[in-house]
């Protein structure tokens, strides 16, 4: 009886091309950032699930693929690189000075839901700065964030920005219960206008309503920090004008062309405290960029620093970019078996693709040749080389 051995489900094998469209992206992110002053840093593939939840980190419990260890603790692969680096930063680089900056390039590990075809496996590459706060800092990872889809080869892209604090301080005097928040905050993100709205219509005296009621709608060019503060009035007022001095910032640094606003990005409330952001790619069904500030992390870990960093999914941007074309041998090196140093200088040496033959006679070497579709072969005799034409 055969057996079909497939991947596990949310894996699957990636080749050739594919291999050297990914490896492509990873190498000019990675030259960005140590062109920039990061440092890169691996952490390890397998965490402790305790270090997840110590962090406020918003993935849900499920989206971990879990393991346990021989004294019984729950460990997970990797979901998310983030909290990882800031544990290193509290720890092993506590002593180091401020600010710190760092880059990675590593896999994580998510379980999605089942049969709709999700990766489990998502190549990132991200930066962390620890230890600096302020629009210099915020000014510095986003306009990173657009010189790196840049440097993948991307021309047509943007960086979508919102501020974690906008939606908290419009929904602070509400009243609501925190699950009633929450579910606010479900609805912004996913764009569903008409039930926001219907959770809205009780707090309609709140001084954040008027904004509430508008905030799925605020996203597009700088005009929608015009409209949000003519709304605001005293909440959210300070975000808003925080928002408008950072894209003075980009704009004089020749990135305005690629920032836009919106205004609904409200991620999990906890974890992220100012500025968060999102890349988007022509040709990609969903964000390939995402970052944000979150000065509270480390203080989880035992050290009081700021932070900021962003990540780009390494396959979500490859998939874009026109397909990398595979070099193609075109000559078959045969060679006598005493003559093996003299067969791998010739491979050495040549100006294009060539492979050895594992023939033993000149004869099959010809046929291998023909298979693949070679136009020529170099043969190695005893006192003598030879070039054959196909």
């Amino acid at each position: 009886m055969q057996y079909t051995v497939n991947t596990p489900e949310g894996t699957r094998d990636r080749l050739f091309g594919e291999c050297r469209e990914r490896r492509k992206v990873q190498s000019a992110l990675t030259g960005l950032f140590k062109r920039r002053g990061y440092h890169e840093i691996i952490t390890p593939e397998v965490e402790y699930y305790d270090l997840f939840i110590q962090s406020g980190n918003p993935l849900p419990q499920e989206s971990m693929l879990k393991s346990i260890d021989r004294s019984g603790k729950i460990l997970v692969m990797r979901p998310d690189c983030t909290a990882p680096i800031a544990r290193v930063a509290a720890t092993k680089l506590q002593n180091e000075p401020l600010p710190q900056r760092l880059y990675y390039n590593q896999t994580i590990f998510r379980s999605g839901t089942a049969h709709l075809g999700n990766s489990h496996e998502i190549a990132q590459c991200g930066v962390e700065l620890i230890g600096a706060s302020g629009e210099k800092a915020d000014a510095e990872m986003l306009s990173m964030a657009v010189d790196a889809l840049a440097a993948c080869g991307l021309s047509i892209f943007h960086i979508e920005i919102g501020h974690a604090g906008l939606f908290r301080a419009l929904t602070k005097d509400l009243g609501a219960p925190q699950e009633t928040v929450e579910q606010m905050r479900s609805y912004l993100e996913q764009k569903n206008f008409a039930a926001l709205d219907d959770l809205l219509l009780p707090y309609q005296n709140a001084s954040g309503y008027p904004v509430l009621c508008r905030l799925a709608y605020l996203f597009g060019g700088p005009e929608v920090l015009e409209e949000a503060e003519a709304l605001s009035g005293e909440a959210g007022a300070e975000e808003i004008r925080y928002l408008k001095s950072l894209y003075q910032r980009l704009e004089q640094a020749g990135c305005g062309g690629r920032i836009q606003f919106d205004l609904g990005l409200a991620p999990q409330l906890d974890y992220y405290t100012g500025v968060v952001f999102r890349g988007y790619v022509e040709g990609a069904g969903s964000a390939v960029l995402s970052g944000g500030r979150y000065d509270t992390l480390l203080r989880d870990f035992g050290r009081n620093a700021p932070a900021t960093g962003f990540a780009i999914d390494v396959d979500g941007v490859a998939q874009t970019l026109p397909p990398v074309e595979l070099p193609k041998a075109t000559q078959l090196v045969h060679y006598e078996a005493d003559r093996l140093r003299e067969a791998l200088s010739c491979i050495e040496s040549s100006q294009g693709a060539c492979e050895l033959s594992p023939c033993e006679t000149l004869e099959e070497t010809i046929a291998l040749a023909k298979e693949k579709k070679m136009n020529q072969i170099i043969i190695l005799e005893t006192g003598k080389a030879r070039v054959l034409n196909i």
